[in-house]
């Protein structure tokens, strides 16, 4: 499996920003796919996964209602819609992929990494 994430950038606070994540290697059918996040001198932390075959959804609480999770099951792509970007929104985002369609946080679970893409919100 091979992951790679895009689309970071510096952004206003307020803004919108929108990472891609072309996936390849499986066919994904029973996969769950994640975004996390990772701030200078801080963990990893949970952002949103999406189970690859029927589109559930799970997002971590401070993201809920700015970020938006899909994934394009011709392309091969995972997309992270964010909006009202924050601050505290600043880090390296990294996409994931786990093979079983059972949506969690805990990033020990997921199996497959991609490189990251740093999203820079100023305030």
């Amino acid at each position: 499996v091979q992951l790679q994430a895009s689309g970071g950038g510096w952004v206003q606070a307020g803004g919108s920003l929108r990472l891609s994540c072309a996936a390849s290697g499986r066919t994904f059918s029973r996969y769950a796919m994640g975004w996390f996040r990772q701030a200078p001198g801080k963990e990893r932390e949970f952002v949103a996964a999406i189970s690859w075959s029927i589109g559930r959804t799970y997002y971590e609480d401070s993201v809920k209602g700015r970020f938006t999770i899909s994934r394009d099951k011709v392309n091969y792509a995972l997309y992270l819609e964010m909006t009202s970007l924050k601050a505290e929104d600043t880090a390296v985002y990294y996409c994931a992929a786990k093979s079983s369609e059972w949506l969690t946080g805990n990033y020990r679970q997921y199996e497959y990494w991609g490189q990251g893409t740093l999203v820079t919100v100023s305030s």
